[in-house]
């Protein structure tokens, strides 16, 4: 897709650690996937963008199906209907430096997304100078602790570039740019159930979080473990050990919301989020034992979130500028 070029100075070139965190993981072995996802709001227009890259390895007991790439774009309008559009499954493609995944025309690598699926076509770049967000903790994910975790290497990126819809139509060759985050996951599989947010608060500061069920049948009936990341101006990321925190934490997940909250020691965290029906989309998971699951994600959804810390109380009001989602197993 033609796109007004954007060039990303030496100070905004992706550090060597996060440069690190966006290379592949997988390493042909069955029974993985792997994930990149951008989300972020555009400033002007209030529209929220969600671009998903995927790899998945089928289990060994599925000899007949090949490793894949695949993934989908969707763009939700401020005030509009929500539309996303599939590309692949293409077989994995060969990559270098400067592409973390190729599916067909879509590609992802250090500051750019570029691709087209349908009637959409997107050219970004992101840049972020922050720190990365470790939402299940940095040791979990660099030794794989667990069957599946998510970080953010790009928490609080800057977007820039174009999305078209429909760019064989005059005047629907857009100009975006906003803040959002660009994250990873990596694991055997997407978990029983989930939920997911990523709230861009103000004056910079960001809060992630992830609260799933392991898929293992002696622990579907346990309930969601969250895991959260807070980052505050001028503050150390809190908690420091998200893993030993977790527990603290209790999560109600809704046909179209859910609440997070727990004291933990000084700290009582309440967190409500909800995804308008009309401002949310379904899409099907295959884990790579062909399973499926079906999440529902709104890149315009609200949330409230309360900090409470040493007798003062902190709230943040996101009216259509929050990124969630919600997943179940049929």
């Amino acid at each position: 897709m033609p796109c007004e070029a954007w060039t990303i100075s030496s100070r905004e070139t992706p550090s060597a650690d996060t440069r690190l965190l966006g290379a592949p993981l997988w390493d042909g072995r069955p029974g993985r996937v792997e994930v990149w996802y951008a989300t972020f709001t555009d400033t002007t227009t209030g529209a929220g963008y969600w671009l998903h890259y995927e790899t998945v390895a089928p289990n060994a007991e599925r000899p007949d199906t090949a490793p894949y790439a695949h993934g989908w774009a969707s763009v939700f309008p401020a005030g509009g209907a929500p539309r996303t559009e599939r590309f692949g499954p293409d077989p994995i493609a060969e990559t270098d430096a400067a592409t973390w995944l190729a599916v067909g025309s879509s590609t992802i690598g250090p500051g750019r997304l570029a691709g087209s699926a349908g009637g959409l076509a997107w050219d970004l770049a992101f840049d972020d100078l922050s720190a990365p967000l470790f939402t299940f903790g940095r040791t979990v994910w660099q030794r794989h602790l667990l069957p599946g975790a998510q970080c953010v290497p790009w928490p609080s990126a800057t977007f820039r570039g174009t999305f078209a819809v429909d760019s064989s139509v005059d005047g629907l060759h857009t100009r975006v740019e906003g803040r959002g985050a660009v994250a990873r996951i990596y694991g055997h599989s997407n978990a029983h159930r989930w939920c997911w947010l990523h709230a861009d608060l103000d004056d910079g500061a960001v809060l992630e979080l992830v609260s799933a069920t392991a898929r293992r049948p002696a622990l579907r009936g346990v309930p969601p473990l969250a895991m959260v990341a807070l980052r505050l101006p001028g503050e150390a990321d809190w908690p420091r050990v998200p893993l030993l925190v977790a527990p603290m934490l209790r999560t109600r997940i809704g046909q179209s919301g859910f609440t997070i909250a727990g004291r933990v020691g000084t700290r009582r965290l309440h967190v409500e989020v909800g995804i308008p029906a009309d401002r949310g989309v379904a899409l099907s998971y295959t884990d790579p034992d062909g399973s499926t699951a079906t999440c529902t994600n709104s890149e315009v959804a609200d949330a409230t979130v309360v900090l409470h810390h040493r007798g003062q109380d902190r709230r943040w009001e996101l009216t259509g500028r929050a990124h969630a989602e919600i997943g179940r197993r049929p």
